[in-house]
């Protein structure tokens, strides 16, 4: 029976699935739907996929089950943090090389008897529709009185009828699904349908079923009884989805727990919260108070509440739990850490306790750091970079005062309230907000409207690599004054390379590359930039001449001001005589 899916409470998708055998003997179709409950529903979406196996082969009924059994199964084992098309493409790929492994054995056999299918995928998430598509079988979305195709076939006809496929699951070590992102519209209604179907139907039937017939299983079986009517002898399988109900936009229904719990009082040393003793007040701000606490158990942690101006904001305090869901989230020795948690009565966020001092501390009191340190303290930084970018996240506020170093000297990046994750934003958009930061360390297409991305982040650990080794900045207050891409193209990096500093010039290089004002000449990797920090780079040449200009602006313009004040004198008495 068709049934209400309700998504979140302000999301309703009703569902129909039908899937015969046709004229054939064995039904080589395979489909399924996912609906998670909780937080999934709105992180993951839900997921309708479809396959089709080659009708020469007797191992692609198993197939096309793997297929969509792999997908409707780990998409919603992957990283809560990313991006639907990333999630999918991983697990496609995982699937993919299996059967092209498994087809494999035992040689080369014939192709045409190996394990291949088509696979079809719909995720909808949000007020989005994702669409995925390898093969021959079809996504399809009524628009007005016509059924409009939202993927196309990768099929290769034969003259005279027939033909094979061009892309299947399987077939080559590596397949990427066909992608498409489409909003969604109260109402809308999708199709998904293997060829024996969408080949044969008429699409005015088609839609006049879709619109006298209330159930969606009877609709969905409906349209393949008439596609087999008109012909069709191959196996037959349908799913309908139609949108019932749409969530509010930038309803973070992923964070959603965030407005049910009360905000506390201030605690005062001595107050208990949830097994939390408060032992001091570390940090105080318009926006939250942070206080030292000690566990029952033994063990320091970091308690956050928000401020009292901050507490009717109901975008803020999503935002402000988003910061410990992103925290639980992160593995690494170099990024904060959300200890363990109980049963939780008010609303605060905790964060592991990093005894140490910032970066801007130890900055200020080693204003002459070694080369090896400077090093040391950016590889680790990049370290636990990269494990934001694995889950597609970007920092956005990497400056010294919010990286710490612990008392062993391990780097621990924190504050991650300014981070966006492209799978929440995907989910709830607009949950981010206006993009935080300090201008000194900002990427200027962050001001430009040029695009961000994770090398937005290699900017600004460029900056700080660059500070550490020079004391200043190497485009001082300029990148505050960016407005437009003239602007950020107009940028004058200074270089590092001067008597003071004693940075080598392929170090300099290094440093230019990583923060350099085109995105796009950025490293492609932050492996690649730590390296080239303790060696040259491939390309650079030690014969290169640092202009005076950049390995010390200001004896340059002074020496031009003098320069031009000579030439004035010499016009001044040339003309006064």
């Amino acid at each position: 029976m068709a049934k209400d899916m309700t998504l979140s409470p302000t999301l309703t998708v009703r569902i129909g699935q039908y899937s015969d055998a046709g004229r054939k003997p064995r039904n080589q179709d395979f489909h399924g739907a996912v609906v998670p409950e909780g937080a999934a529903l709105g992180l993951k979406g839900i997921t309708l996929a479809i396959a089709d196996g080659i009708s020469t082969s007797d191992t692609s009924a198993e197939a096309a089950q793997i297929a969509v059994v792999s997908l409707l199964s780990d998409h919603y084992a992957t990283s809560d943090a990313w991006t639907a098309r990333t999630s999918v493409n991983r697990v496609v790929a995982a699937a993919n090389a299996w059967l092209h492994s498994r087809n494999l054995q035992g040689g080369q056999p014939d192709v045409d008897r190996w394990g291949l299918c088509t696979l079809t995928a719909l995720v909808l998430k949000g007020r989005c529709a994702h669409v995925f598509n390898i093969g021959d079988s079809a996504v399809w979305r009524v628009s007005g009185q016509s059924l409009e195709p939202l993927t196309q076939a990768h099929r290769i006809s034969r003259p005279g009828g027939g033909g094979w496929l061009a892309r299947a699951m399987g077939a080559e070590p590596r397949v990427e699904p066909d992608y498409l992102a489409s909003d969604l519209s109260l109402g809308d209604t999708f199709l998904l349908t293997t060829d024996g179907v969408h080949d044969h139907w008429e699409a005015r039937t088609v839609l006049a079923i879709l619109r006298d017939q209330p159930d969606a299983d009877e609709a969905a079986r409906a349209i393949a009884l008439h596609a087999m009517e008109r012909g069709s002898d191959d196996n037959l399988t349908v799913q309908v989805a139609r949108i019932e109900s749409l969530p509010e936009v930038g309803a973070a229904s992923v964070l959603a727990g965030a407005g049910q719990l009360p905000v506390p009082p201030l605690p005062r040393a001595g107050d208990w919260i949830d097994g939390y003793r408060i032992l001091r007040e570390l940090h105080a701000s318009a926006r939250s108070h942070v206080y030292l606490a000690e566990v029952e158990e033994g063990g320091k942690v970091a308690l956050k509440i928000p401020s009292s101006e901050m507490r009717e904001d109901p975008d803020y305090l999503r935002r402000f739990m988003l910061e410990e869901w992103i925290a639980r989230r992160m593995i690494s020795p170099h990024v904060l850490r959300a200890p363990a948690l109980g049963t939780r009565t008010a609303l605060y966020t905790l964060a592991e306790y990093v005894e140490g001092q910032t970066l801007r501390q130890w900055m200020t009191d080693n204003p002459r750091p070694s080369q090896e340190e400077v090093r040391d303290i950016t590889d680790q930084i990049a370290r636990g970079l990269r494990v934001f970018h694995r889950k597609e996240m970007i920092h956005q506020d990497l400056r010294p005062e919010n990286i710490m170093l612990d008392r062993d000297g391990t780097v621990k990046i924190i504050d991650l309230g300014s981070t966006t994750v492209a799978g929440v934003e995907e989910a709830a958009p607009g949950t981010l907000g206006e993009m935080p930061g300090t201008f000194q360390y900002t990427a200027p297409e962050y001001l430009s409207g040029d695009m961000v991305s994770w090398r937005s982040d290699q900017f600004s650990l460029g900056v700080i690599a660059y500070e550490m080794l020079t004391g200043r900045l190497p485009y001082g207050a300029q990148v505050a004054r960016v407005r437009s891409l003239a602007d950020q193209r107009r940028l004058g990096y200074a270089s590092a390379r001067d008597e003071q500093s004693g940075v080598p010039g392929w170090m300099d290089a290094a440093l230019r590359r990583a923060c350099h004002p085109d995105p796009a000449r950025r490293y492609d990797a932050l492996s690649e930039f730590v390296a080239d920090l303790r060696r040259p780079g491939a390309g650079w040449r030690a014969d290169r001449q640092v202009p005076l200009a950049e390995r010390n602006p200001v004896r340059f313009w002074q020496t031009v001001s003098a320069i031009l004040a000579v030439v004035c004198l010499i016009l001044a008495v040339h003309m006064g005589g």
